[in-house]
Order: structure tokens, then sequence, then C-alpha cells
């Protein structure tokens, strides 16, 4: 089902070489707002040092965002040292595809981790990759987004239910 993640998990973080060998992953595809980066513009900790880890052991990563603010792409991109990608539309495919290119990857060989179900989750599983819902890392969120939570909230209770993680 589209709308349903692969896993759910507590944050980006929480994603290992180990789960990422196991389901012959190669890369991460990453959203920014609420992912990465907290309502303030922090970075969520410890991620520069997980992303660091992974990628010397071979793992690619890129931004996916569909912000328009190019600072703060650029400054997560630059502290964590990755492309990017925004004002990606998500949940079109056009973003993850473009990607996928650029990684020279398969699509099933790409996951990809954001805290939306209608935006990162949806255009994950439409483009056939493998999609990771996280948890915001921040109570507060833009207006649009506030207005989406409770739907999402109702469809992850229904996942949970299903013991789908």
């Amino acid at each position: 089902m589209l709308i349903y993640p692969k896993v759910y998990l507590e944050n980006v973080t929480k994603i290992t070489i180990d789960f990422l060998n196991e389901n012959n992953l190669k890369a991460v595809i990453l959203d920014i707002d609420n992912t990465l980066l907290d309502f303030d513009k922090k970075i969520l900790a410890g991620a520069k040092e997980w992303c660091n880890n992974l990628k010397k052991q071979n793992i690619k990563f890129y931004i996916l965002s569909n912000t328009n603010k190019k600072e703060k792409v650029e400054k997560v991109s630059n502290e964590l040292d990755m492309p990017y990608i925004m004002f990606a539309k998500k949940p079109s495919k056009s973003g993850f595809m473009k990607v996928k290119t650029e990684l020279g990857l398969e699509a099933n060989e790409i996951a990809v981790a954001g805290d939306q179900i209608f935006t990162d989750v949806i255009g994950a599983n439409r483009a056939k990759m493998f999609s990771i819902l996280t948890k915001p890392i921040d109570k507060r969120d833009i207006l649009i987004t506030r207005i989406k939570r409770p739907f999402e909230e109702f469809l992850i209770r229904r996942y949970l239910k299903r013991g789908k993680n």
C-alpha cells in the first residue's frame, strides 16, 4: 500500500549498516525538515557522526527536500557533505528518479527516510524505493504540515496495529 512505510523508526540515526546490508540498500535519500533539521534549524544530534560512519562503509547519501529555502538546504548539505535537490515537489516521482540516476543505482537499492507519509513515504513507494518513516524531531511544524499531522497520526496508529514494524 502506498501510504505505509516499510519501516517506522525513532529517527534516521537508527538506520544501521546491518539494517542497510540486510535489505540490500546502498544509498539513503534524506528529507530535511523535521527529519534532519528541527524547527529552529538545528541539525539532529548525532546526525553528522551517523552519516560519516555510514559513508565510510560505502553508503551514499542525497538530500531531497520540498523546501524552497536555499540557505537552509545548503547549510545541511555543507554540514553533512552531501548533494541535494530542493523544491522537489514530493510525492512526485521526478525528484526521486533524478536522485536514482545521479547515484547510479536501482530503485530497490535506495532507502528514503523522512517524517511525512504524504510526501516522503508515498513518494518513495511510488518510485519503488525502500520507505522509512521517522518520527518528527520537533513538535513544531510549518502550517501545511500541521494540518496534515492528524491524518498521518491516524495512519501511523493503523500501521502499528497491523504489526507492520
